[in-house]
């Protein structure tokens, strides 16, 4: 890492708590976020107005975006910068397979190195800093970026040196997620038809063979507290699924659970766009 400031483009739930556990870190910032900057900014870091102002500043850049289409106008705006320092994108989103492998190809041409680490772990946990990034490039990249990743992520992961494989795993995660949570939603609604308590539920389940993040997390934590506060929309969850779908189906690996898993989260979507994603407990609860 160079003596330049880091920059950090994207400072949204994930982004402003990511990028504020690097400024603690005692790493200097040069961020940005497209709908609005000052306010969201970590204390401490130097405030930019646009991206190409960001990557006139910093050799490496941070992006954590809500999809491809934002990560791919970001890149484009850092390849058009004249007199341009950044050396390095390391790309937090999750955008699928196939725009990783694009986005690289694309900053290649361009001589910037890509980084594919996408994390995982929710607002709560880019809080706390104990996220879970999963990191493809080569391994000099990643010895050389790793004190910055560790500074806002307590669980990085070298998953691979292809761009598109740190996007394989988050996906592959995030199809369990969902799976889980909306599995759980079913059981607790049969469980509380035959008058058991979801409370003892959840601590008989924990402590047996059918935990999950669900039942350890998000049931105790936001739905049994009727909070509905995960920090984390619907429809953002149901892109990283149906680019879940799109990848299984494009590796042509089997996909009979996918399939139904989506279709419960798009109706979901559907019905209540924009939702807290833990709100599906109630969807599927009155769902007849």
């Amino acid at each position: 890492m160079s003596d330049l400031p880091i920059g950090f483009v994207g400072l949204g739930n994930m982004g402003r708590a990511m990028a504020a556990n690097l400024a603690e870190g005692g790493y200097p910032l040069l961020v940005y976020d497209v709908a609005g900057t000052a306010e969201r900014a970590p204390p401490g870091a130097a405030v930019a107005t646009s991206v190409a102002e960001v990557a006139a500043g910093a050799e490496t850049v941070f992006l954590s975006l809500p999809d491809g289409a934002a990560s791919a106008s970001v890149a484009a705006d850092i390849v058009a910068t004249e007199r341009r320092r950044t050396r390095c994108v390391v790309d937090t989103s999750t955008i699928g397979v196939q725009a990783a492998r694009d986005l690289y190809k694309r900053l290649e041409t361009a001589g910037i190195e890509y980084i594919d680490a996408p994390v995982s772990g929710g607002v709560a946990g880019a809080v706390a800093g104990t996220i879970a990034t999963m990191f493809a490039g080569c391994a000099e990249s990643y010895e050389r970026l790793i004190p910055a990743i560790s500074a806002m992520s307590k669980n990085p992961f070298h998953v691979g040196t292809q761009a598109g494989q740190g996007q394989a795993m988050k996906l592959a995660n995030n199809f369990l997620s969902g799976v889980a949570l909306a599995a759980t939603s079913e059981a607790i609604c049969f469980g509380l038809s035959q008058d058991l308590d979801m409370k003892t539920m959840l601590e008989v389940i924990n402590a047996s063979t059918g935990r999950n993040t669900a039942t350890a997390d998000k049931f105790p934590n936001r739905i049994l507290t009727e909070t509905y506060d995960a920090g984390f929309f619907n429809t953002l969850f149901m892109k990283d699924l149906s680019l879940y779908l799109e990848s299984v189906r494009r590796a042509d690996t089997p996909d009979a659970i996918s399939a139904v898993c989506v279709a419960i989260w798009r109706d979901f979507v559907n019905a209540n766009p924009g939702a807290d994603f833990t709100e599906i407990y109630r969807f599927i609860r009155d769902r007849k």
